[in-house]
């Protein structure tokens, strides 16, 4: 199912819960019809990178998607977890603010 996310490509996120639980990294990749994203060096997994021509066979590391669940949203300025909420300002643009002090994410 595909749902609207909070989280968006270039935001930076704290991962709050599985084994890589407290990293901080930006967004790379959003796939709203999983509910998953791909974070900037967390959940890093080798892949077997078959030959191609000259070049040899290798193993190379990337970023798994991880569920939109276990991540939050991070601002670096506070140090703190955000929670996100919605509001449409006057001119008619929706915009997200943080739930806690009502400024513009």
């Amino acid at each position: 199912m595909k749902t609207k996310l909070k989280i968006r490509r270039d935001d930076t996120v704290v991962v709050v819960a599985g084994k890589n639980k407290g990293k901080v990294g930006k967004v790379v990749r959003v796939i709203p019809e999983d509910n998953r994203l791909v974070v900037e060096g967390v959940a890093m997994v080798k892949r077997h990178v078959k030959a191609q021509g000259q070049q040899a066979g290798s193993l190379i590391e990337k970023e798994a998607a991880i569920h939109v669940s276990n991540v939050a949203l991070w601002n670096a300025a506070e140090g703190r977890r955000v929670k996100v909420g919605f509001k449409v300002q006057e001119d008619g643009t929706k915009v997200r603010v943080d739930r806690k002090t009502g400024a513009t994410v």
